[in-house]
């Protein structure tokens, strides 16, 4: 399983509006300073903005802003905003799409089921204020 540039990117979009609270951005600048190319940013931000993690204006002053305070905003929300829900397996999904009809007894359901839940957990408990917390110092040598 791998992440797609497009969840990459959006990782760096939110981390970069969580380093500035409150602060309409640009998209251009969001796009010069997290190095995204202006036409992927387009999407991503329809993608942010349509799952209700960020905020867009229009006009000469317009620009993106996070929705939600920063801490309210986890990792697992920009994954899910930008691939869908989480799966590992589609047995997980969907009970009926094992050919053996076995979940209920299967151990490697089990087992995938109970890695699922701990990295669904893990992905939660990461939030972008304790994110642009940390990288304080980065922002401000690379940025400020």
């Amino acid at each position: 399983m791998q992440l797609n540039q497009a969840t990459d990117y959006a990782f760096r979009v939110v981390l970069y509006l969580a380093c500035w609270p409150g602060s309409v951005v640009s998209g251009q600048v969001i796009a010069e300073q997290q190095h995204i190319p202006p036409q992927f940013l387009q999407k991503i931000m329809r993608s942010l903005t349509k799952a209700g993690l960020v905020r867009s204006y229009r006009g000469s002053e317009g620009g993106f802003v996070l929705l939600r305070p920063a801490e309210t905003i986890t990792m697992l929300n920009v994954i899910e905003a930008m691939e869908g829900p989480i799966c590992l397996n589609r047995c997980l999904a969907e009970q009926n799409s094992c050919s053996r009809c076995c979940s209920d007894i299967c151990t490697v359901h089990r087992a995938l089921g109970k890695i699922q839940a701990q990295f669904l957990l893990s992905l939660s408990q990461v939030n972008f204020a304790e994110l642009a917390r940390n990288s304080e110092g980065e922002v401000e040598k690379k940025y400020g």
